[in-house]
């Protein structure tokens, strides 16, 4: 299961909580990262450490820096007419470079000193509650994995792309860092409860993953889902689906397309929206 568009992933899977399944935890499977060591954290973490590794850059191919290069390529065009300011000034600022893979701990090093967050390698299957924990320590589980040349198209895990292009620059941004800080303990709080995580999840689903703003009076693209799908993001900027003024509980209350083009999207006016989107989602599960 998963989306059609290029470039995107199938980020989750049929489950009892689909909107918190893979990227947001119950069954997140990041392949393809070594060295899995007791604790890299720097004892920031406890449910999480075992999944903390190290990412071995210089152990990219030419190859694998070749087929980040025409990824990045392929998404830029379209994106520096219709991504937010905020993911493109993201981008700059934490050191991406179209002819190279990121290195994580260069990209923490830039990202730190802005928002105190970090792109943190993991690998392995991350537990719910190893994931929340790691947003609310302001540590963003990242894979270190890249799609072969055959699945530029499609990939059924999230991988470093995804991951990396798709979502850190976003964590540059300071009212945007504070907001996925705070849901990750909000959903850190309600680990025991699935009903409250299904419906997090949609908050989640509609804001990080595919949620668009307005700005200068156009609609703009932040979520990942569509920073990295060109098919997913040319039907939405062309009309292919109903966007909605962002609601707290009509966004906790949308159902979800998992394994298609999505037919309802939520557009915020500023991300102080979405942060009080948190806050006020906070209170609705009580």
């Amino acid at each position: 299961m998963g989306f059609e568009a290029a470039g995107e992933v199938a980020i989750f899977e049929s489950d009892p909580s689909p909107a918190l399944s893979k990227r947001a935890g119950f069954r997140l499977r990041l392949m393809g990262a070594t060295g899995t060591v007791a604790d890299l954290s720097g004892g920031r973490l406890k449910t999480a450490a075992p999944y903390v590794i190290e990412q071995d850059w210089h152990a990219y191919t030419p190859e694998q820096h070749a087929v980040w290069q025409e990824l990045v390529g392929r998404r830029m065009a379209q994106l520096q007419e219709h991504a937010c300011a905020e993911y493109l000034e993201g981008f700059e600022q934490i050191g991406l470079r179209q002819d190279l893979l990121p290195d994580l701990k260069a990209v923490s090093a830039r990202l730190g000193p802005r928002t105190g967050w970090a792109s943190t390698p993991v690998s392995g299957f991350l537990p719910a509650a190893a994931f929340f924990e790691m947003l609310a320590a302001r540590m963003f589980p990242t894979t270190t994995w890249l799609r072969a040349r055959e699945s530029m198209d499609y990939t059924p895990e999230p991988d470093i792309f995804h991951d990396v292009f798709g979502h850190v620059p976003m964590h540059a941004h300071p009212v945007f860092a504070d907001f996925l800080e705070h849901y990750g303990k909000v959903c850190a709080s309600v680990i025991d409860r699935p009903e409250a995580l299904e419906r997090l999840g949609r908050l989640f689903w509609f804001t990080v993953e595919f949620g668009l703003i307005r700005q200068r009076g156009e609609i703009k693209v932040y979520g990942s889902g569509l920073v990295s799908s060109h098919g997913e993001c040319s039907r939405v900027l062309a009309g292919g689906c109903e966007v909605r003024d962002f609601d707290v509980d009509q966004v906790m209350g949308q159902a979800m397309q998992t394994s298609a083009m999505q037919p309802v999207l939520y557009a915020v006016e500023s991300f102080e929206e979405i942060y009080e989107a948190a806050k006020a989602a906070e209170s609705r599960i009580g």
